[in-house]
This record gives C-alpha cells, structure tokens and sequence, in this order.
C-alpha cells in the first residue's frame, strides 16, 4: 500500500526540484525526505528518483505517480470540503496570498465582514507579487490569492485552478508636481523620469511596452514594488508613471491622471484551488472580497 504522505513528498520534489527545498518547504530534514523517499519506492516496487550530478530527477514511473499523487490530494482537499460543509456555519484558517494595492483598497472592508458573519474562521495574509503566488496556491501553500492581469500580459494558468474576476480598473499616466504643466500625452515624457516596479512584474512589462509604442525608451530612474512610494514620486513632482485606478480608491489623487490611448484595463482576479475552492471557510471570504470589490467605486 503506498503512504500518501509519500506520495506528497514525491510531489513537492517534482515541483520544487531539491531535496534540500522540499525539507525546507515542509520542515523535514533532508535527510528525512530521502528516507522517506526510499521507502515509497520500495513500497511501489520500481525505481521513482535518480541521481543526475548532485541532484536528482524523478524516473517515468516518478512523473506517472504524481500525476495519480495529484488526483489523489485534489479527491482528499474534495472529502474534507464536503464534510466541512456538513458543520455549524464556516469555520478553519484561510491563508490568502495578495498584492499590496489589492490588499490596501480590498481587505480591511473584507476582513471587517469576516469578523461579522463568520467569526470563526481566522484569515492570514501574505503579500506576494501575483505570478508567484499563483504558483504556491497551485502548490498548497496558500488556500486563495487575489492576483492581477495587465493587457496583452497573461498571468500564468495552473492546472487545478479556478479563476474567478474581482473587478477591472483603468490605467492612467500619474504626473504631479511641476511635471504636470508640459504633459498632454504619454509621448509628453519621453524626456522625464519614471518610477516602475522591478523588471519581470506585469505592471513594468506593460509600462515599457506602451512607451515604446508612443515611440521612446523611459527613463526609469526609480525602481521599486511598493506602489505607495509610486504615488509619493508622482505627487512630489519626481516622476512619472502608469498607476491603476484601484490606488486611489481610498484616497483622492494630489496629481494629474491622463488617459491612454485604447483605455487599457488591468482585471483583478481570485484563484483557488478547484477542490479547495470549495471549503466553506475559503467560499465565504471569496464571497466577502466579491461584495467589498463590487462596493468600490473604481471607474
């Protein structure tokens, strides 16, 4: 009979690629993981994991049985929904994983029905850029995740996960401060600085890609993630940016927001897990975050 517990082990090196990762991942030994490893494989009768250099890579029959490791988790996550549902009102821990302008403008109205109407479930929040959050949902460490899709730039897909919309906001040029006079149109700042979020994030790839298009290469002399400090450069007068409506849904704009040609919309999402989605805890505050986004007067 093989242990399901290996089996998950089996999974997590498929997906993580080290040993050293799967021990740090679920607080095991590395040591312990290879043990475990060991005996699933006697257990199964073939040969599942093997040596390449100082790593290791799982056989034909390591990937088949993680396929079928994979069905059997996602029928278990099923089981323990459905005998949840049977209970008194939802209850459990859900773990979200969400950005920080999502998290600002959607959260505290979220967690505020959540205390009201389902006391007891207990929400914990991580902040985690979208593309890798989607990859740990997809991977169990997270129950949902609020994650974002700019134009012509698609979030990844995992297999397993729903996707579900929240809301679709504009994108604007933010200009403030004495940069504002001259600025008509995105051409406008061909020669001014502009703040973007780190090179890789979808925000930066669609920022650049619409400069280029308006016929220059931005200046891009502030370089940061926390969106917070975008809204200060711009207001401040110190840069320029591409800014979503849904950052001023708590608090006027002290700057100049200029439209794009074409109007471009970035959409706000949430992803779960197909079976997990299905945890009363988890439905009810997805339901929350529905409500709350369906509040927001974003354009």
């Amino acid at each position: 009979m093989l242990d399901l517990k290996r089996l998950r082990l089996l999974r997590e090196l498929h997906m993580r690629g080290t040993l050293a990762a799967v021990a740090d991942a679920l607080s095991y030994s590395p040591s312990a993981v290879s043990q475990h490893l060991s005996q699933l494989e006697r257990e199964a009768g073939v040969e599942l994991v093997r040596r390449v250099g100082r790593g290791v890579r799982l056989t034909p029959a390591g990937e088949q049985l993680v396929a079928r490791a994979e069905e059997l988790l996602e029928t278990m996550e099923q089981a323990e929904a459905e005998l949840r549902a049977i209970g008194e009102g939802p209850s459990g821990t859900v773990r979200l994983a969400v950005f920080q302008s999502a998290m600002l403008a959607l959260l505290p109205a979220a967690l505020r029905a959540m205390r009201e109407h389902a006391p007891r479930v207990r929400v914990e929040v991580y902040q985690r850029e979208p593309e890798s959050a989607l990859r740990e949902t997809w991977m169990r460490e997270f129950d949902l995740v609020v994650a974002e899709q700019y134009p012509a730039h698609s979030a990844p897909h995992h297999s397993g996960l729903d996707r579900r919309a929240l809301l679709t906001d504009r994108i604007r040029l933010a200009v403030g401060g004495e940069l504002a006079d001259p600025v008509r149109t995105l051409a406008d700042t061909a020669e001014l600085p502009w703040v973007m979020e780190p090179r890789g994030a979808a925000s930066r790839h669609f920022a650049e890609q619409a400069c280029r298009t308006a016929g220059f290469e931005p200046d891009v002399r502030y370089e940061t993630a926390d969106l917070q400090a975008h809204v200060r450069l711009v207001e401040s007068g110190n840069a320029v940016a591409l800014l979503p409506d849904l950052i001023w849904a708590s608090a006027d704009p002290r700057c100049a927001l200029l439209g794009l040609a074409g109007a471009p919309r970035r959409t706000i999402f949430t992803s779960a897990r197909r079976a997990g989605a299905e945890f009363p805890a988890v439905s009810t505050f997805r339901a929350a975050l529905d409500q709350v986004a369906s509040d927001l007067e974003v354009e």
